[in-house]
């Protein structure tokens, strides 16, 4: 039986990425919808570490803060499952693997939609690839980088990885690396759409022709990809479904439904002015099985 009508969501990141990044407004703003329906509210709390957020678990649970928390960006051997079992706290965990979690969770096939990224890429005829990453210990990082060589390794392509953390100054240094390079790659593939904007602004600087000499993917669709010059193409994800996908499963997690892992939605690649074939190379026409995008102008 709920005793706060409240929601937890404990975010480990910079607040000062939280006003520049969409992903999460979008994701919030879909489980309140749905919490908001049945007078629960959300209650957001951002923190440095892990660690802190795992102290504020026990603190909401000793002072029955909340009736069940949302758990974000999962890592490997996440101690924070281990933690809410101990606790008794209810959870939904976004993220996650297809089966064997405790809590209900929404897993998304992160490797899959970086194999039709680089399938995209190699059709318009890219050889030298590169992805510009978050932060390696998250989940969906992993499995994406994975991907990433996994699919360069069996098209024979050059594939290169730099971590990067969302943020714009780690991606105007990772494309002025990659594009300072005597091989540098014709197309890169950005995490998140701060990074890809911020490479977009380094190629402007150092006369870099976008699509003709060099082609950016941004991970995650925003207003400002399509506001872009060029248009940034992405990968899109439904975020704000996802969300209300995540408050559907609270509800049910707090009317004691049972533990499900529900599959999100693939991301579906949009192509924009930002990618093309290479001017310098010829075009390697898509095989049978690369998939073919929604193409925006």
């Amino acid at each position: 039986m709920s005793t706060s009508a409240a929601v937890g969501l404990v975010l480990a990141r910079p607040p000062r990425l939280l006003g520049h990044e969409p992903f999460f407004g979008e994701l919030i703003a879909g489980i309140e919808e749905i919490l908001g329906a049945e007078d629960q509210s959300l209650l957001l709390h951002v923190v440095p570490d892990h660690a802190a957020e795992i102290a504020a678990y026990h603190r909401w649970t000793a002072g029955n803060m909340v009736d069940a928390v949302v758990v974000v960006n999962m890592i490997e051997n996440d101690p924070r499952i281990a933690v809410l079992q101990e606790l008794g706290m209810p959870a939904v965990v976004v993220g996650g693997p297809s089966t064997g979690m405790p809590f209900t969770n929404i897993w998304i096939d992160d490797a899959q939609g970086m194999r039709d990224a680089v399938a995209y890429l190699a059709g318009l005829g890219h050889r030298t690839l590169a992805r510009v990453s978050g932060p390696h210990v998250l989940a969906h990082t992993r499995a994406r980088s994975d991907a990433f060589s996994e699919e360069c390794r069996s098209r024979s392509l050059e594939g290169t990885i730099l971590e990067g953390d969302y943020t714009e100054e780690k991606g105007r240094h990772a494309a002025r690396s990659l594009l300072g390079r005597p091989d540098a790659p014709t197309a890169i593939i950005f995490d998140n759409d701060i990074m890809a904007l911020a490479a977009l602004s380094v190629a402007g600087e150092m006369g870099v022709r976008v699509p003709e000499q060099l082609s950016l993917l941004a991970w995650d669709d925003s207003a400002m990809c399509r506001l872009a010059n060029p248009a940034l193409s992405a990968m899109v994800i439904d975020v704000h479904g996802m969300g209300q996908l995540v408050g559907t499963c609270v509800l049910n997690t707090l009317a004691g439904g049972p533990v499900r892992a529900h599959a999100a939605p693939l991301p579906r690649l949009t192509a924009r002015g930002s990618t093309g074939s290479p001017i310098l190379e010829s075009s390697a026409p898509a095989s049978a099985n690369d998939p073919t995008p929604e193409v925006t102008p």
